[in-house]
């Protein structure tokens, strides 16, 4: 089924998740997302569900939880933001990538496709192996392209979980450092590894990373 969007608005208080959940899963849903943004005393929590039937008696026993103050049902992040390509590096360099992938994003979007470009400049090999690391766990993460001029070490472990762990392609530029041996693709101008960058998960582009994995361009 396709995933839907509802946003929960309620006075915070131990146990609300717990019975916000409770009632999803008597209603047989399926939470894919959840998140949740403190408003002082308030809190709003956002579910990304599936399998949900009936959503008006869904929101209509949510509305019934102590402490709720409003369910609003939307679109769910994915429809709208669709997949994210993450770039993380230099600050020159990311902006290069980050117009490449600007650039051919707004192509396949105006063809139905929903594709954003996420970024943060980074220097020092902790904080980057930090950051990639963290891709595995952000929300819609399809690719991580890397911008610098050297990268290794801690990095290159990184880029090797994320992969490994969780399936992500990782573009790399051509760059000092051993970071380039272990990325799917290395690419020598930024704005081109942006551009194939979005290729690679755009679903109205022929373009395939497993054909050209492990080459440099």
């Amino acid at each position: 089924m396709e995933l839907v969007g509802i946003s929960v608005f309620a006075a915070d208080r131990k146990g609300l998740l717990r019975d916000i959940t409770t009632v999803i899963a008597k209603h047989g849903g399926n939470i894919r997302y959840i998140q949740q943004f403190p408003m002082d005393e308030e809190v709003q929590i956002y579910f990304e569900l599936e399998d949900i039937k009936d959503f008006e008696s869904l929101i209509s026993d949510l509305n019934k939880v102590e402490s709720v103050i409003l369910v609003e049902k939307t679109r769910s992040f994915e429809s709208i933001y669709g997949k994210r390509v993450i770039v993380i590096g230099g600050g020159a360099q990311v902006a290069q990538v980050v117009l490449g992938a600007v650039s051919e994003a707004d192509r396949h979007n105006i063809r139905g496709e929903r594709i954003s470009v996420d970024t943060i400049p980074l220097v020092g090999e902790e904080k980057l192996a930090e950051a990639i690391r963290a891709v595995g766990r952000l929300h819609r993460a399809a690719i991580l392209v890397l911008a610098g001029s050297i990268m290794g070490g801690e990095v290159t472990k990184a880029v090797k979980e994320l992969r490994e762990d969780h399936g992500i392609p990782v573009i790399s530029l051509n760059m000092a450092g051993g970071v380039t041996k272990v990325c799917d693709l290395v690419v020598t101008d930024p704005v081109q590894a942006g551009v194939m960058a979005v290729m690679t998960v755009a679903d109205t582009a022929s373009f395939d990373i497993n054909k050209v994995r492990g080459k440099k361009f």
